[in-house]
Parts: structure tokens; C-alpha cells; sequence
């Protein structure tokens, strides 16, 4: 029950942050889950524990981490990094 309470939680926080940026996350719902855990690590790593914790996550260090990485994800498939050659 706690891993789906992670994955639920980690999608909700990648849905939001797509959101509160106004472009979809591609991939979907699995895409989302992977935008919240990686914001989750990199929020946590960049301000510390702070907030409270639903899910195992600190919210509000996931969501602006989230918010940093998915930036980063649509600049770097802008410029063409992710483009077969």
C-alpha cells in the first residue's frame, strides 16, 4: 500500500508542476511520476527537508524541484538535445 501511495503522490506533484508551468509533461501519468520523484530528489538536495510530508515526499521542495527539473527537460528537448540523428 505504500508504494502506491508514493507512485500517487509522486504523479500528483509532477501533474502540478506542470501545471503551474503551463506545459504538459510528456509521457503521461508515468511521466508525471518521474517528474515528481526526480523534483523530489533534486528539491530536497537543493533546500533541505523542509514542509511537511505526505507520501514520503516534502512537498513543497518536490514541487519547486519538479518545476527546476521539468524547466530544464523542455529547454534541453527545445535546443534539439533529444533528437535523433
Amino acid at each position: 500500500m505504500d508504494l502506491l501511495w508514493v507512485l500517487i503522490v509522486g504523479g500528483l506533484i509532477g501533474w502540478l508542476s506542470g501545471n503551474l508551468i503551463g506545459r504538459d509533461v510528456p509521457g503521461g501519468v508515468i511521466g508525471n511520476i518521474v517528474a515528481g520523484f526526480i523534483g523530489s530528489w533534486l528539491g530536497t538536495e537543493l533546500l533541505g527537508p523542509r514542509g511537511p510530508v505526505i507520501g514520503g515526499f516534502h512537498i513543497i521542495p518536490a514541487i519547486v524541484g519538479s518545476i527546476i527539473a521539468l524547466l530544464l527537460f523542455f529547454a534541453l528537448a527545445r535546443s534539439g538535445a533529444f533528437r535523433r540523428r
